[in-house]
């Protein structure tokens, strides 16, 4: 399969570089560092501006304080990548100092990017360091981070960066060299899948999911991650990091790694937020003639459909809709909170400034805030 057509168009794109390609066993692998710079200041040479998103600061932090082994607290993680992000920074400022240019780091967590203006805030701070010329290195911020703001890996985070900035490929570097039909770990005949135009669960289940030495996401978080971008019409390739010359290659169109083919007809920047990026907050449960006009017709959600509401949620809240047999069949965001649609459930729209005593809307959800199960799982 040719890689070029799709390659032709890039202007930007998002490189990923995983904490088992960055680090030794006794700190950062700093010649890595150099190549890596290298190969990229070579893109914005060709005219593609780069976001890098590097692992790191974690293993950085581990030789500063002398441990072995990564600590299973989240205080001690969060200590360590306090004390390691800024070797992380100022080995890229280095390198990149050797050809001239310059890089600003970028701390992200969940919540900067669940919250619409926070959002915003964060790609424009982005476009503007690229037209300023500035390489942005991403990082998530785990020196702030819990469970319930963290990306998981940065993986996931590459992917959410990449329909943030409307980047047009990603490359996530890893130390394997792509994606395998079985885990090459047990399988010596295990061979390399060169070309993916769907991610399907038979993929998902030959992925690895355990993480390596330093890192937190295996093979299945990395297919999650070229899942979503082929969702917003981007192709991505999964590759190893410690071939020489890999990034040339990649954006060359040869045949490295695992290229994952783009969807024909991409979901557009804010479906894939309400998709990817807003954590839930509630769910709805709605009856099948409200499940048939949302899934046949591409319809809203009236209160008239709605059965029952449950979690506590707010104006704007991402929700998760369910049927009657309880199976998850959209995602959206409401426009009225939970303790409203508890008052309003099952009337017509005619009733609701009548029930409430005001009116935002005639629709619980609009359609365009919408993103269907189906949808979603059409690459699973």
């Amino acid at each position: 399969m040719d890689r070029k057509p799709y390659l032709k168009s890039v202007k930007r794109a998002v490189v990923k570089v995983g904490s088992g390609v960055l680090t030794r066993k006794n700190g950062l692998n700093l010649n890595l560092i150099d190549d890596i710079t290298t190969e990229i200041c070579w893109l914005r040479k060709k005219g593609i501006e780069v976001i890098l998103v590097s692992s790191g600061a974690i293993a950085a932090g581990l030789k500063k304080a002398g441990l072995s082994r990564r600590p299973d607290s989240l205080s001690q993680m969060q200590a360590l990548a306090a004390m390691g992000q800024s070797s992380l920074i100022m080995a890229y400022e280095e390198a990149f100092a050797r050809h001239g240019a310059r890089c600003a780091q970028i701390l992200l967590t969940r919540d900067d990017l669940t919250h619409r203006r926070r959002y915003l805030n964060a790609r424009n701070t982005l476009i503007t360091l690229l037209a300023w010329d500035i390489i942005p290195i991403i990082n998530e911020n785990d020196t702030v981070g819990v469970d319930e703001i963290k990306f998981g890996d940065n993986d996931n985070l590459s992917a959410l960066v990449t329909n943030l900035t409307e980047s047009q490929f990603l490359v996530n570097l890893t130390n394997i060299e792509g994606l395998y039909d079985r885990d090459p770990r047990h399988h010596k005949d295990a061979e390399l899948v060169k070309f993916v135009d769907k991610v399907n669960s038979k993929l998902s289940a030959a992925a690895g999911s355990i993480p390596g030495f330093l890192g937190t996401g295996g093979m299945a978080s990395k297919l999650t991650a070229a899942k979503k971008v082929a969702l917003g019409g981007v192709p991505s390739v999964i590759a190893s990091g410690f071939l020489p010359g890999v990034l040339k290659d990649v954006f060359s169109g040869k045949s490295i790694g695992t290229f994952f083919k783009p969807r024909p007809v991409p979901l557009n920047s804010k479906k894939q937020w309400i998709a990817f990026t807003k954590n839930p907050s509630g769910e709805i449960t709605i009856d099948e003639g409200a499940e048939r006009a949302i899934l046949k017709n591409g319809k809203s959600l009236l209160p008239s459909g709605i059965v029952d509401v449950q979690g506590r949620f707010s104006t704007g809240s991402a929700v998760v809709l369910k049927n009657g047999k309880g199976k998850a069949i959209a995602v959206g965001l409401v426009n009225y909170s939970s303790e409203d649609l508890l008052q309003v459930k099952g009337a017509k729209t005619s009733s609701i400034e009548t029930i409430l005593g005001y009116k935002h809307d005639d629709e619980v959800i609009h359609r365009d805030n919408l993103v269907s199960a189906e949808l979603l799982d059409e690459y699973a």
